[in-house]
C-alpha cells in the first residue's frame, strides 16, 4: 500500500492575462464602450462588475485544473454542477495490476499525522481493505465488484473544469472553516493561487484562515498537467 499527500496540477496558462482581456471585451458589448479597451486589460472594470452583483460575464471563461486527492473528496466536489469532470474510474482500473504497482494508493488523513493511535487504526483498515479487494480479484471477482471494500482514503484524480463564475461559488463553500478538513487542504491553496493570478476576481473570497498552512496540498504548476503521471 502506497501513502501519498494531495496536490493539484495547474496548468501554467490557465489563468492568463488573455483571459482577463476577453472577459473584458465581452463585458463591454454591453454598454457598447469597445472603443475603451486597451491592449491590456482594465484591472478595475471587472472587478467592479463583481461587485455590483453582475457574475455571468465571467462564465464565458473557464480554468482547468487536475486534483490529486482522496474519494471522500471528490464525492464533494462533484456535487457542483455546472463543471466538466473526468475521473479514474475504479469500474475499469484494476489496482491488481503492474501499472499500479500491484497495491492500491490511499491519501493520508493529515489530522491522524499527530495521534499514533488513530493513524495505526486507519492504516490498519486499509490495509485490511487492500487485502480482502486483492483477495476479490483472485476469485473471479470484476474490478466494479471488488471495489466495494475500497476505503474513501483511495487515491484518485480528477480533471475539473468550471466556469470562472463556478470556481467563485466553489471556493466560497469549500474554503470555509465547515468544509470537511480535507477539502480545505485542497481548496484553500488552490484559492491563494487564483487570488495571485487573478486578484481582481478572486480577492474578495475570504478563506479558513485558521487552517495550518503546513497541511496545504501542493499547487504544481505545469505546461502538461498530465507530464508527471
Amino acid at each position: 500500500m502506497i501513502i501519498e499527500k494531495p496536490c493539484i496540477m495547474v496548468p501554467v496558462h490557465a489563468l492568463a492575462e488573455e483571459l482577463l482581456t476577453r472577459l473584458e471585451r465581452y463585458a463591454r458589448v454591453c454598454y457598447k464602450s469597445e472603443d475603451r479597451m486597451e491592449k491590456q486589460s482594465n484591472p478595475g472594470f471587472l472587478k467592479n462588475l463583481l461587485k455590483r452583483g453582475h457574475e455571468s460575464i465571467i462564465e464565458h471563461e473557464k480554468a482547468t485544473v487536475l486534483f490529486i486527492t482522496d474519494r471522500g473528496v471528490t464525492h464533494e466536489m462533484v456535487r457542483h454542477r455546472i463543471a466538466a469532470y473526468s475521473q479514474e474510474s475504479t469500474r475499469y482500473c484494476s489496482y491488481n495490476k503492474d501499472k499500479f504497482g500491484n497495491e492500491i494508493t490511499v491519501i493520508e488523513p493529515y489530522f491522524y499525522n499527530d495521534w499514533p493511535e488513530a493513524r495505526t487504526l486507519w492504516e490498519e483498515a486499509c490495509l485490511t481493505a487492500e487485502k480482502n479487494y486483492m483477495a476479490l480479484l483472485a476469485a473471479g471477482s470484476s474490478p466494479q465488484e471488488a471495489r466495494s471494500v475500497l476505503p474513501n482514503s483511495l487515491k484518485t484524480e480528477i480533471v475539473v473544469t468550471y466556469n470562472l463564475r463556478e470556481w467563485r461559488h466553489f471556493f466560497r463553500l469549500r474554503c470555509d472553516a465547515a468544509a470537511h478538513p480535507q477539502m480545505r487542504q485542497v481548496a484553500i491553496p488552490l484559492l491563494l493561487h487564483f487570488q495571485a493570478a487573478m486578484p481582481d476576481l478572486f480577492n474578495d473570497i475570504e478563506y479558513d484562515h485558521g487552517f495550518p498552512p503546513e497541511h496545504y496540498a501542493s499547487v504544481i504548476l505545469t505546461d502538461d498537467i498530465f507530464q508527471t503521471l
